[in-house]
């Protein structure tokens, strides 16, 4: 099984000066550590307008700092908002090639469309057509990725004349790509489109189960199509994250800012929102059913059926089950969600530490031969997929068009041959 750390760059109201600042100091320095411990991949959302759930705008600038202050991890995208109203497509083939470049191809690239009115409205999205236009992009991000030149496209939610979009990434025929996925239908799609699985959803280990061969089954039939040119045969989830040798402490630090992950979110689309009047941390305290020392005495005893709070939250045993469990479902890697709420930067790195001592190893055991195995398997049926994707047809070099200089020039030049 891999790991990954998850940044929302949450920040609750009431701001102070410098808070954003810290935010993100905090979080590069979270990522050094995890690069440093041997954690696999650095997770970070696009959002817009979201404001105290993610303040996490533009993701590409935080991974380039993140890619300069470390050498293994992986930084990846989860997601990049890939619909042209967000991103134009070319904007994102370069970004995305550009970052793999500067990090010596370390990059992986989540897809996703938003999914709150904020979002969506700000830029002018229709929400029914959002899945659409998502896929859309991306597939054609993936081509200006590979082709050269890239013929040009004229499609429903953007139009782009033929050019060569540089630079190319490193990795070949481009990075992996992903999708965000919160249920067992867009499970399906990722599947289809030969993409990794990001379940951002909290599910046990039943459902991890369930969804998993959903997933790998129709990996390995005749409904899988790769979007891009390569298949991505993974599946990640997000686990609430806070370890601490004693439990109650572990629950006192993280257990309030998992909850208030979920009702932020929860809050962000299903309730009214007045731009730059936001009260999301306030009605969250206020309406918190159960405080940290109730969960904590329902975790007093050793019987899990008796805890009240989130799976991946207490001490090293507690989140070795946990993930353990998740690993036997069929899940490839674990996304531990550590920044949230109010949580505190020295106790991430203090949990962080823990679990690179404490937990990883164990999970590590056999990992090399487990991912030989399974792309053994696979192969066969991902060279299957691929031999059915139909490509964008590329130009023969008398069939790309000439770009004419500026009118502008014309007339100067004319002007003079005049005189």
């Amino acid at each position: 099984m891999r790991f990954g750390v998850f940044y929302e760059h949450q920040l609750p109201r009431p701001w102070k000066d410098g808070d954003e600042h810290r935010m993100f100091s905090d979080a590069l320095d979270q990522v050094s550590l995890a690069d440093r411990l041997g954690i696999d991949y650095a997770w970070e959302v696009e959002h817009h307008f979201l404001e105290e759930y993610s303040h996490s705008s533009a993701p590409e600038v935080f991974l380039a700092a993140a890619a300069g202050r470390t050498q293994n991890i992986r930084l990846a995208h989860g997601i990049r908002q890939v619909i042209a109203n967000y991103n134009h497509p070319a904007r994102t083939a370069e970004t995305i090639a550009t970052l793999d470049l500067v990090s010596n191809g370390r990059v992986d690239f989540g897809i996703g469309e938003g999914a709150t009115r904020l979002e969506l409205g700000g830029f002018n999205i229709p929400a029914k057509k959002k899945r659409a236009m998502s896929l859309e992009a991306a597939e054609q991000i993936a081509n200006m990725m590979v082709m050269e030149p890239y013929p040009g496209y004229e499609g429903d939610s953007f139009s782009m004349p033929c050019r060569n979009v540089l630079p190319k990434p490193l990795q070949k025929p481009h990075p992996p790509m992903w999708m965000a996925c919160t249920n067992r239908d867009t499970i399906r799609v990722a599947a289809r489109n030969g993409l990794g699985a990001l379940a951002f959803s909290f599910i046990d280990p039943e459902e991890a189960n369930a969804w998993s061969e959903i997933y790998y089954d129709i990996i390995k039939s005749e409904e899988c199509v790769p979007l891009g040119h390569s298949v991505n045969a993974n599946l990640a989830v997000v686990s609430a994250f806070s370890i601490h040798a004693d439990r109650a402490e572990a629950i006192r630090r993280g257990q309030q800012g998992f909850e208030f992950f979920g009702f932020a979110l929860q809050s962000l689309v299903a309730r009214d929102s007045v731009p730059g009047y936001s009260q999301i941390w306030e009605n969250f305290q206020n309406e918190r059913k159960k405080d940290d020392e109730e969960l904590i005495r329902l975790a007093s005893s050793d019987d899990p059926s008796q805890f009240a709070h989130a799976p991946g939250i207490g001490t090293p045993d507690d989140l070795t089950k946990h993930l353990l469990a998740l690993q036997a479902s069929g899940m490839d890697q674990v996304i531990l969600m550590q920044q949230a709420g109010r949580n505190k930067h020295e106790h991430i790195c203090e949990a962080l530490e823990l679990f690179a001592k404490d937990v990883m190893p164990k999970l590590m055991k056999g990992r090399d031969e487990r991912e030989a195995n399974k792309a053994k398997e696979l192969a066969p049926y991902i060279e299957a997929a691929l031999a059915r994707k139909q490509r964008m047809a590329p130009l023969n070099q008398d069939e790309v068009p000439v770009v004419r200089a500026s009118v502008a020039r014309a007339q100067v030049n004319q002007g003079s041959a005049d005189s």
